[in-house]
């Protein structure tokens, strides 16, 4: 078993459970009401800022040229096209420059993105693992929607970015450069590795929740509120 299926297996409820979480198949059969995808769309143009940043980072934690060239590409790739993906989503949807200069990340997104920057101020393997999920995620829900025909072209084109071959050999790259590193990694890297990979599949799942739910922090403040009223 290689280290990427190790620690894949580790996080299975997780990885498993995106699949049928509501806001993924809502996705494949076009029945996800725009506003939940609008306000996911948001939150993950926040993410991606700082996604970003964070492969930027593992560009100045490699060794060697080939591999600080490669992440750094990554880094590019993903403004030049996740980024320009949700752009062409904006008119559609709704989001004028005013909602963008108004935005504020929800706590989910808030968590995961800390969560991130937490992992890369550890290896070059650490930072790999903690981004990892976001990769290799969306590659196989992008292949389990690649036959679906939402009738929103929006839907369309998410489902056709995460199923084209060049996010595949995009996600692969990475997956095997996991492997490498842990081969080279201590016990102890290797565990801490494991963790960031787990958690950052955890705030997968919860990525989509929290898109189904509209999430905001008045929304789980008032939440909390209620909770203790009813004490």
């Amino acid at each position: 078993m290689t280290f990427s299926e190790e620690i894949r297996q580790a996080a299975q409820q997780y990885w498993d459970s995106s699949f049928s979480h509501p806001f993924v198949t809502g996705i494949g059969d076009g029945t996800l009401p725009l506003a939940k995808f609008r306000h996911y769309v948001l939150q993950d143009a926040y993410y991606l800022k700082h996604f970003a940043k964070i492969q930027a980072r593992a560009a100045s934690k490699a060794q060697d040229f080939a591999t600080i060239a490669e992440l750094a590409e990554h880094a590019t790739s993903t403004y030049a096209a996740e980024l320009s993906l949700h752009q062409s989503f904006f008119e559609p949807l709704g989001i004028s420059s005013e909602a963008l200069a108004e935005f504020e990340p929800a706590p989910t997104a808030y968590a995961y993105v800390s969560h991130m920057h937490h992992a890369s101020e550890g290896t070059l393997g650490e930072t790999i693992a903690a981004i990892l999920p976001c990769y290799w995620l969306y590659y196989e829900v992008g292949q389990q929607l690649q036959s679906c025909t939402p009738d929103s072209p929006i839907y369309a084109q998410w489902i056709a970015t995460y199923s084209s071959e060049w996010f595949e050999r995009v996600v692969f790259e990475q997956v095997d450069r996991l492997n490498d590193l842990a081969e080279r990694a201590s016990a102890e890297e290797r565990e801490r590795m494991k963790q960031h990979f787990v958690k950052s599949c955890y705030y997968e799942l919860m990525f989509w929740q929290m898109g189904w739910t509209e999430e905001t922090f008045e929304q789980i403040y008032l939440r909390t509120v209620d909770r203790q009223d009813v004490k």
